[in-house]
């Protein structure tokens, strides 16, 4: 197994101003790369004698809507030779498109298919960016921070039109108010039950 600060800095001295920054933690590397730049950074990776990440894992997102880019795009890869895993990660916003890496990983395809769907993350020059989990009239990108929990339909087969129908999400449970507080300090009320222990 090569030594993680080892592969660290051979990477940093390969790609230069390339890698934006570089950390070990929890016994993995990982390094952040500008996004117009990522196929070069991956080439590197996949090509380089010194590390040979020729195996795709996983490319996956992360949101956070609190900063001016607000999606990570991860990349996951192992060399097998090396027996060492890496991951990449690019910023993004909802509008500039990261370049796909289907060309150097084909497997990449429906990943970023995934990551297109459940994030609303654009990749420029995929040869086939869809929807690949949700509907093709889904509206809205599930795993966004600002999604809401019921989402905006929901689909059921009706018996009676004998078809799938979709309709406005109708929350079947009324408003309840909990007042969160520890069962042992008791509380302002009476639970229903209680007023007949209470009047023994």
């Amino acid at each position: 197994m090569t030594d993680l600060q080892t592969l660290s800095d051979h990477i940093a001295a390969g790609l230069g101003d390339l890698v934006a920054s570089r950390v070990i933690a929890f016994g993995e590397l990982t390094i952040v790369a500008p996004a117009e730049k990522i196929l070069d950074v991956l080439r590197f990776l996949h090509d380089d004698p010194g590390c040979r990440f020729i195996s795709f894992i996983d490319i996956c997102g992360a949101d956070y809507p609190e900063r001016e880019k607000r999606f990570d795009v991860v990349y996951h890869l192992l060399s097998p030779r090396h027996n060492t895993r890496i991951r990449v990660k690019v910023e993004t916003d909802e509008a500039t498109p990261v370049p796909s890496a289907v060309s150097i990983f084909p497997a990449a395809n429906w990943f970023e298919r995934e990551t297109y769907d459940l994030y609303g993350v654009l990749f420029s020059d995929h040869p086939d960016l869809r929807r690949i989990l949700t509907d093709y009239g889904f509206d809205g990108h599930p795993l966004r921070k600002d999604f809401p929990l019921t989402g905006f339909v929901e689909v059921r087969y009706d018996d009676e039109q004998k078809r799938v129908v979709y309709e406005r999400v109708k929350l079947t449970q009324e408003f309840r108010n909990f007042d969160f507080m520890s069962p042992w300090e008791g509380t302002d009320y009476v639970l229903p039950g209680d007023e007949k222990a209470k009047a023994n």
